[in-house]
């Protein structure tokens, strides 16, 4: 069991219409082996698992109107706390903190931009036990249209310090905990992606870029923004056939 350190990326999952397709799309996509959680309180959420360990899930939506999109929950060691530094940092409880069975404990925000994320305290489940390797999670990415807001609320909330440095026309900032950084933020409109809400992307590794956008595309997934070169590694933007959006990255530091 591993262990994460307060105030980083530990986990995200994904809500889908239709836990079967998003099943096989990912598992053809990443190798991930599913795994259906048997407690009939679970409601069939499913646990995706790279060589036996975990690296993220997928449940049903649980609200009408509720959109497929994967959801990045950040490590707390007090999910209580820190509902009350969000609420008091202008965010919005969407669901409050519920235990998880003993699995650990929950909460789902909306910052005051307007993108959804959570938080997990850990009980029997630490979150993803691999980052950082091809078919597991090694980036989140806040995409939104007020960064300036954003960096107050995150830096509140979880002590994140924002680092900006020039990319072309626009800025990227990297948070950062301590020396770490441990996720990034760009504004929404320099991501070159119409229709989108502010929200936070996933970005999955991988061995091979090209590859993996032609794989996901014969999947039945849509290429939002097709493989191209940056500083970080070579990314695309997808769509799985749900409608979830996220990334994947090859060449990307395992820092």
């Amino acid at each position: 069991m591993t262990t994460t350190t307060p105030g980083t990326p530990n986990w995200v999952d994904l809500a889908s219409p239709d836990v079967g397709r998003s099943t096989t799309f990912y598992s053809g996509l990443f190798g991930w082996d599913a795994e259906v959680q048997p407690e009939p309180e679970a409601g069939g959420y499913t646990m995706f698992r790279l060589h036996g360990k975990s690296v993220a899930g997928v449940g049903p939506i649980m609200a009408e109107g509720q959109p497929s999109a994967w959801t990045t929950y950040v490590a707390t060691d007090d999910a209580d706390d820190t509902t009350d530094r969000v609420t008091q940092a202008g965010g919005t409880v969407i669901m409050p903190p519920m235990d998880v069975m003993d699995y650990g404990r929950m909460a789902v925000f909306l910052d005051p931009t307007g993108a959804a994320f959570a938080t997990w305290q850990a009980g029997t489940n630490p979150g993803g036990e691999v980052f950082n390797v091809p078919g597991a999670l090694t980036w989140n990415e806040l995409e939104t249209p007020d960064v300036s807001a954003a960096k107050e609320f995150y830096g509140t909330v979880f002590g994140w310090i924002a680092q900006d440095d020039p990319m072309g026309p626009s800025t990227y900032t990297t948070f950062k905990l301590g020396e770490r950084g441990i996720g990034g933020m760009m504004p929404l409109e320099a991501t070159g992606m119409t229709g989108l809400p502010p929200h936070w992307m996933t970005y999955f590794a991988v061995e091979d870029t090209d590859d993996a956008t032609a794989r996901a595309a014969k999947l039945g997934g849509t290429v939002l923004a097709p493989p191209m070169d940056t500083p970080a590694g070579r990314m695309a933007a997808l769509q799985d056939p749900t409608g979830a959006s996220f990334s994947v990255i090859a060449g990307a530091s395992s820092d």
